[in-house]
């Protein structure tokens, strides 16, 4: 009788290798959509691309935050939480942030109210710049894991008076992260912010 390579990969002892690569959707390379949002006058967006990997992990529900989160971490992507997505047009002027959705759906406005609405459901891995709104239109059961370069801590800004130019300058003034929060040195933002 032929063995079985998930009763043989704990023989090895190479079953943590096996799960990591069981919650990865692809072996090839992902390519991410790119969207681009332009300034808006209230919401600044950004010049570089937010980036959507569709279906980028196979994890669900606790499993898969548990694993979004190891995963972050391990590209330097940390100061982590497990939550939503907040309900109003927001962006943050001190990171970059990145949603990986490990349960439910949700319609998401991004870009601000000129921007645009993308439905994202559980396996999605979305790569925020610094200074792009997001707002949560609607929702089913979500579960988001949320993290940020170098631990960086975050702000919430609404597009209100008297937020800008200080949230300009805090953009302007923030390094480009080292790592692609899913794909580490090998793509993903590394390629497309540049």
């Amino acid at each position: 009788m032929p063995m079985k390579r998930r009763h043989f990969i704990p023989l090895l002892g190479l079953a943590p290798l096996g799960l990591a690569a069981a919650s990865l959707r692809h072996t090839r390379p992902m390519q991410p959509e790119k969207l681009y949002f332009k300034d808006d006058g209230t919401i600044p967006n950004s010049h570089y691309p937010l980036l959507l990997y569709r279906q980028a992990f196979a994890a669900r529900e606790a499993a898969g935050a548990a694993w979004l989160e190891s995963h972050f971490a391990m590209n330097n992507w940390t100061n982590s939480w497990r939550n939503g997505v907040y309900p109003f047009h927001h962006y943050h002027s001190t990171s970059h942030e990145v949603l990986g959705v490990y349960a439910g759906s949700a319609l998401l406005h991004l870009g601000g109210e000129k921007g645009q609405k993308v439905r994202v459901q559980a396996g999605d891995i979305i790569v925020i710049p610094a200074g792009v709104g997001h707002k949560n239109l609607g929702s089913d059961n979500l579960g988001i894991v949320g993290a940020y370069p170098d631990g960086r801590h975050w702000d919430v800004n609404r597009g209100l008076p008297g937020e800008r130019p200080q949230t300009d300058k805090n953009i302007a003034a923030l390094p480009l992260p080292s790592t692609d929060p899913l794909l580490g040195k090998s793509g993903g933002l590394l390629t497309s912010w540049q």
